[in-house]
């Protein structure tokens, strides 16, 4: 009976409560580190050192030469090709035609996440580029030039965004290791026909990844479009972790 009553009054103690919590929620504290703060704080780190040197970080310009380098007629093509199929509006329709088949099995919560992380991509992009008003580099002249300010690069959040939700739908399914394998050279591709074609500093692209990557991670975190399994701190039987600790249960019946 004894050993009853210290259980418990050790069930009901914050600090039990907190470690339960914390082995329950590990995954997603886990992917808040990594994939939404670390992500954060590189991209705070950018624009601050851009805030205070327009002109771009010392690795910028070096490595816009050396891929300018390479330039030939072949790779001239490919990339405004892929500048092409990066841009944020041929997004768009792809988008569209997913949020269709969604709506049609009737997932709305894949929904909710492809329009809020969409949405939230571009209005991030836009006040981002105003605040900032960085120049585009002018190195050499562009076979394909852009106007408009150039930090975070939006062809690098559109990749980003497009593959993210993606790998977030297919992540229950067998689909999602080609969606990783094909989005990380679609995400590479795109940045590098950026570089060639002269048209974004190093820093843009890398701003642009780590912003559009701490985005879709932390809304994922919210919205959930896919289903974590975690094992029950109290048994053995898996349950979801959107669900209710014990003591939190308690908490609600109470009230």
């Amino acid at each position: 009976m004894e050993k009853v009553e210290i259980a418990n009054q050790q069930s009901q103690s914050p600090l039990y409560f907190l470690k339960n919590l914390l082995i329950a929620r590990w995954r997603s504290l886990l992917l808040l580190l990594i994939g939404v703060y670390l992500p954060l704080q590189v991209f705070e780190i950018l624009t601050v050192k851009i805030w205070e040197n327009q002109a771009g970080l010392p690795w910028d310009a070096p490595i816009l030469l050396a891929v300018h380098s390479t330039a030939n007629p072949q790779l001239d093509v490919l990339a405004v090709t892929l500048a092409i199929i990066g841009l944020p509006w041929t997004a768009i329709p792809i988008l569209g035609a997913i949020a269709i088949i969604l709506l049609l099995q009737k997932r709305w919560r894949s929904v909710a996440y492809l329009l809020t992380v969409s949405v939230g991509s571009i209005i991030i992009n836009r006040i981002a580029k105003e605040l900032m008003h960085r120049v585009r580099p002018h190195l050499w002249q562009s076979i394909a030039p852009e106007s408009g300010f150039a930090f975070p690069s939006a062809h690098a959040m559109t990749s980003i965004t497009l593959v993210a939700i993606l790998l977030f739908l297919t992540w229950a399914s067998s689909w999602r290791w080609l969606v990783l394998i094909f989005g990380n050279l679609y995400i590479i591709a795109i940045a590098w026909c950026r570089l060639y074609l002269g048209v974004h500093f190093p820093s843009d692209i890398i701003a642009g990844w780590t912003v559009a990557l701490g985005w879709t991670i932390g809304v994922s975190l919210i919205i959930k479009p896919y289903t974590i399994k975690v094992q029950s701190v109290d048994s053995e039987r898996p349950n979801d972790e959107t669900t209710l600790l014990p003591e939190e249960r308690k908490l609600i019946s109470k009230k």
